[in-house]
């Protein structure tokens, strides 16, 4: 294990475009449905459960075995289906492959994977697990919504970092879980939906004006 690695490469400041994206967040607070601290937890368990639990689990498959990450690409892409979700979810693939060239030697990937695709490409070129790369996995899922809710709801950075650090416990569950069936066939993978982030995926991309790309 190289606990300095993942730090790297779950640190929110790496240049991979994920502070751009809300994680789905800014279409709940437009509708209301996201309001405070104890909202955005239930929203972040929420996710955590679902799409956080597909994209630990791709990235911890593609940590094992990079050479099937375009069987990976097209079940991750099978189990999105918001076309603006598949865009941004790309957008910050072909960002964290830049970012990663510059510090790690990677093998040939696709042009544009799925950013948890990439992810498990990338922790594997860097010498992690697969269990590590689901935790940067699952970790960078709730903790980049947290940080959107921040200049979303103009919340208390002190109580969402709070709220980070209760569901650090489920994140490591989760990578431990995702980690021990990271060599399943592809269909075999989790496929946990949230229809309700689908839609607001959708009527987001249609606002002229927005603070986040998704």
């Amino acid at each position: 294990m190289s606990l300095a690695t993942l730090l790297v490469l779950a640190d929110g400041r790496l240049p991979a475009g994920g502070h751009a994206h809300s994680g789905g967040l800014e279409a709940q607070v437009s509708a209301g449905r996201v309001r405070d601290v104890d909202d955005v937890a239930g929203f972040l368990r929420g996710k955590l459960a679902t799409s956080g639990l597909v994209a630990a689990a791709f990235a911890a498959a593609a940590c094992d075995r990079p050479a099937r990450s375009p069987d990976l690409d097209a079940g991750f892409d099978s189990r999105t289906p918001s076309p603006a979700l598949r865009k941004a979810s790309r957008a910050q693939g072909r960002a964290l492959l830049r970012t990663a060239r510059a510090m790690w030697s990677l093998p040939p990937v696709g042009r544009e994977p799925h950013q948890p695709v990439a992810l498990g490409v990338v922790a594997s070129a860097a010498g992690l697990t697969p269990v590590e790369a689901a935790v940067a996995a699952a970790h960078g899922m709730v903790s980049g919504t947290a940080s959107a809710a921040v200049r979303l709801l103009g919340l208390d950075p002190y109580a969402v970092h709070g709220l980070l650090a209760r569901l650090a416990p489920e994140c490591d569950r989760i990578a431990a879980t995702v980690a021990a069936r990271a060599g399943n066939p592809v269909d075999d993978l989790p496929a946990a939906g949230a229809p309700l982030l689908d839609i607001g995926a959708e009527l987001h991309a249609t606002w002229e004006v927005r603070l986040f790309a998704s």
